[in-house]
């Protein structure tokens, strides 16, 4: 038996940047034990995985040592497959069911647009001792959601010299550390690394989810709801971003590009 399997770089419009992820298109449910090892086996940020459901799709992320429950740039690369695919028609919505509730995705020209939570942060009033001394720098403001830590730092070149102790990090009791800081170029609004070596990416190379975060923060700090985001990792990537008015919601937009397609065969 064989499945097929698809490698998408996501926000992005250029193979071999972005962030990758693998999508695993399911004819029914399967055994998480057997999703994390195919995950561990892709080794890449995320593998998602899709099963029909209803209207829709039940979706799944896994990272390499673990499950998610929210991922952009694999619903993102998800979206795309199943656009790329003929699974749904350029008019249909994709429709998906996650452990973060229902989400959605549309179809604009080359930009596909995702309907997310928003998850805006708190400010922290004593931020872990060791946070300091895993990031390497001073930090401006810290802020938590239920996912992550968010570090505002004073500069983009701040933000770009950064070379954070993993095992450090590792030990915080988070699912990542959101770095971020005004942009130095008007191209963008603002710029962020992601990093999460506890789920066995050191650094994400584009984070979507990170931006439901980021996006209320720098609107409300901006007076903007429309944003450009830049990713400033070794492979770069590009997020839209639109804070819904209720802010309880925002889009995420982004391109994506296959670049290898295959089979999963079961021994």
């Amino acid at each position: 038996m064989s499945l097929k399997i698809h490698q998408v770089d996501a926000f992005t419009s250029e193979p071999f940047k972005g962030n990758p992820a693998a999508v695993c298109l399911l004819e029914g449910p399967r055994d998480e034990r057997w999703m994390q090892k195919v995950a561990r086996e892709m080794n890449l940020p995320e593998t998602a995985f899709l099963t029909p459901s209803g209207d829709g799709f039940r979706l799944r992320w896994f990272a390499p040592k673990g499950e998610v429950d929210l991922c952009g740039h694999a619903t993102l690369a998800s979206a795309h497959v199943l656009w790329e695919e003929g699974i749904l028609k350029p008019f249909e919505a994709a429709r998906f069911a996650t452990k973060s509730g229902p989400l959605y995705a549309e179809k604009k020209s080359n930009l596909i647009e995702m309907d997310f939570p928003a998850e805006p942060e708190k400010a922290v009033e004593c931020s872990p001792p060791m946070l300091e001394a895993a990031l390497g720098a001073r930090l401006e403001y810290v802020g938590e959601n239920r996912f992550d830590l968010l570090v505002e730092l004073d500069s983009e070149e701040t933000l770009r010299m950064l070379r954070p102790k993993f095992n450090l990090m590792k030990k915080l009791p988070v699912r990542g550390v959101i770095a971020t800081s005004a942009s130095d170029t008007p191209e963008y609004d603002f710029v962020s690394r992601f990093f999460a070596p506890a789920l066995g990416v050191d650094e994400d190379p584009v984070t979507g989810s990170a931006h439901c975060c980021l996006g209320p923060h720098w609107a409300e700090k901006l007076g903007k709801n429309e944003l450009v985001a830049y990713q400033a990792s070794e492979r770069g990537g590009i997020v839209r971003v639109r804070v819904g008015e209720d802010g309880r919601r925002v889009k995420l937009g982004g391109e994506a590009v296959t670049v290898l397609k295959g089979e999963l065969v079961e021994g």
